[in-house]
């Protein structure tokens, strides 16, 4: 989660080639030596640059099928977190043919996806879907157009190709509650759990032999990079009366080092690890570049799916079903588009109404503010950090250094605290040990940005990332148009709730008490940079001075889930059913973010994996 300026990371990705081309001979030199596979072994930047100096493809391009066929068992749209899960598993039996389509490029397209540091910079690029919310009222004031970005991954392995490499399951409160509130059982976290380890390579020496913790599966949990700056935090935890705990463990409250998906420096996405390294199967087609524009419907069956490739319509069929795994929000634009949906919003678009549903109703996320603090000593990260040829070349020989560093240290934390231990947390805090200055990520305006970035994100500092968890607003997500490539209407409703504003202040008076230890006091933690102009009627760190500052740049933290919220089939407020089957649709099946009952505590991305394995095993009986 390195974040710097786009000019100073542009010249930061051409330097990191740049050298990579010098370092190519004695790389390929090793490989041979080593005969070890390289996507193994060495950095993501160093393997391309062999491949592409020995003249061969890219992984990601020898993945792509040339040709597909008109009919298959399984048609999996989308390539993302889950889709490629999917694809992985259903394809293990050679009696089964399987299409995966994907509307972005493979993973190789761009080969600085792999490395971890430069994750940000990806966010308002074609290798992401540039969704924003809408202009709403009260909130959002100092972003751009008042909208926050909502990014999600648009290539083989999706979001967990451009994240930042957190790995998070979410709290068991978070699973009981599916099963006991939303009446989705087995999705309990007894009954995840398994999945969550077998999807886990587990490579922290204290977590090797913990039974909450997996090895061998493709996807790698590593430490994180460290910097200085890491055991201040951990000591102001400490000092509030915080445990250090192993946060996807047995519990979760308390401070933790992040636990990331980064395996030997290169990032641990599901298109490289469940697709890449696996290779090409005959039985499985993965077709690029290939939206999916509607469903074919008949007789309430799902029966194939259209899709725009290279300019052209294409058709194919699905013998089993068709899976959505295009993330929450194509999932649900793509099932309304094809008839599926609210019958009023469907009808007022001319859209021929399958099955009303209540598609879209529910857009679950975490919304938060980042607030910085300046320090005396120069124990952070800076842009001059990743400046010269050190931190580059021992990325690209060892996969280790600053090109591997996302935040350092989370906490997950209770309001009232006798709840701990009863319930999950609320707050969720990040400190990466730097001054957050991406406005990729913040989209703020340009006279916010001048006040509270530009003159800080080359000093000795650190951010606080403050997420509410479980806010009481939820918005909705609707059809802009009948065009599929459209846009669709997110409304984010953040904050409409009068509570879920005093709570992230909360969120604030936790981070200020941190802030105040002798372990922060002791670098001289000074957060009088966030004194900013447009709430300066308000005296600074009063109350009103912070609601005044969540009401301008808090932002949306790219969790969203529940769009295609999975339930009992009696339950009016579902889209699917605990087999993850579209209600009043036969072959038609959605798994990503948008069946999660409600957005879990923390990042999302491990408890899409874990979804997506449990699906797999489920299809698989049933075929059986």
């Amino acid at each position: 989660m390195f974040v710097i300026d786009g000019s100073t990371l542009d010249s930061a990705h051409q330097s990191v080639v740049s050298e990579g081309a010098i370092l190519s001979c004695a790389l390929h030199a090793q490989k041979k030596k080593s005969n070890i596979a390289i996507h193994n072994r060495t950095p993501s930047v160093a393997y391309s640059l062999i491949l592409r100096y020995a003249g061969k493809p890219s992984l990601g391009e020898s993945l792509v099928s040339d040709k597909i066929s008109d009919v298959y068992d399984y048609v999996i749209v989308g390539a993302g977190s889950a889709g490629s899960v999917l694809a992985s598993r259903l394809s293990e039996d050679a009696n089964y043919s399987v299409l995966l389509l994907e509307a972005g490029n493979h993973f190789d397209y761009d080969k600085n996806i792999h490395i971890p540091g430069l994750a940000l910079s990806f966010l308002k690029t074609d290798l992401a879907w540039q969704f924003k919310s809408e202009t709403e009222n009260g909130i959002f004031l100092g972003l751009k157009d008042k909208k926050t970005v909502l990014p999600k991954g648009r290539l083989v392995g999706g979001t967990s190709a451009i994240n930042a490499c957190v790995y998070t399951r979410g709290n068991p409160f978070d699973f009981h509650e599916w099963v006991n509130k939303y009446g989705c059982k087995g999705w309990g976290y007894n009954d995840l759990l398994p999945f969550f380890k077998k999807a886990e390579d587990i490579k922290i020496p204290g977590l090797k032999t913990s039974k909450y913790h997996g090895s061998g599966g493709p996807i790698a949990v590593s430490g994180v990079f460290s910097t200085p700056l890491g055991k201040y935090f951990m000591n102001a935890g400490k000092e509030t009366g915080y445990t250090e705990t192993d946060y996807n463990g047995k519990i979760q409250e308390g401070f933790s080092r992040v636990q990331t998906n980064i395996r030997n420096g290169v990032r641990s996405s599901t298109g490289l690890e469940y697709l890449g390294k696996v290779g090409r199967r005959p039985n499985l087609d993965i077709s690029t570049n290939s939206l999916v524009t509607k469903i074919q419907l008949e007789l309430k069956i799902a029966t194939g799916v259209y899709f725009i490739k290279q300019g052209r319509k294409q058709f194919v069929k699905a013998k089993r079903d068709i899976i959505l795994s295009s993330g929450v929000f194509n999932s649900p634009q793509l099932l309304m588009l094809s008839g599926v949906g609210p019958k009023r919003h469907l009808q007022d678009l001319g859209i021929s109404v399958e099955t009303d549903l209540p598609v879209g109703q529910k857009f679950d996320d975490h919304v938060g503010i980042v607030l910085s603090a300046k320090i005396n000593q120069s124990l952070s990260l800076t842009i001059d950090t990743f400046s010269g040829a050190r931190p580059k070349i021992e990325y690209m020989l060892f996969g280790t250094g600053p090109f591997t560093a996302t935040s350092e240290v989370t906490a997950f934390m209770h309001i009232d605290q006798s709840k701990i231990g009863k319930e999950r947390p609320d707050i969720q805090l990040f400190f990466p040990p730097f001054i957050v200055g991406d406005n990729n990520f913040l989209n703020y305006n340009d006279s916010v940005a001048a006040e509270l970035i530009n003159n800080y994100i080359n000093i000795p500092g650190f951010s606080a990332i403050i997420a509410l968890l479980h806010p009481r607003s939820t918005g909705t997500v609707r059809l802009r148009s009948t065009d599929p490539f459209d846009s669709p209407i997110l409304d984010t409703n953040h904050l409409k709730d009068k509570q879920d504003i005093e709570d992230l202040l909360a969120g604030i008076r936790m981070f200020e008490k941190l802030i105040s230890t002798k372990s922060l006091q002791s670098i001289g933690a000074d957060i009088s940079i966030n004194k900013a102009s447009f709430c300066s009627h308000h005296t600074f760190r009063s109350d009103d001075f912070w609601r005044c500052m969540i009401h301008h740049i808090a932002l949306n933290f790219h969790h969203s889930t529940s769009t295609c919220k999975m339930g009992r089939k009696d339950d009016p407020t579902s889209v699917v059913n605990v087999d993850l089957k579209v209600h009043g649709i036969k072959n038609l099946r959605v798994c990503d973010a948008s069946v999660f009952p409600a957005v879990t505590s923390g990042n999302i991305n491990a408890p899409v994996i874990a979804i997506a394995e449990k699906f797999a095993n489920m299809l698989k009986k049933e075929r059986n």
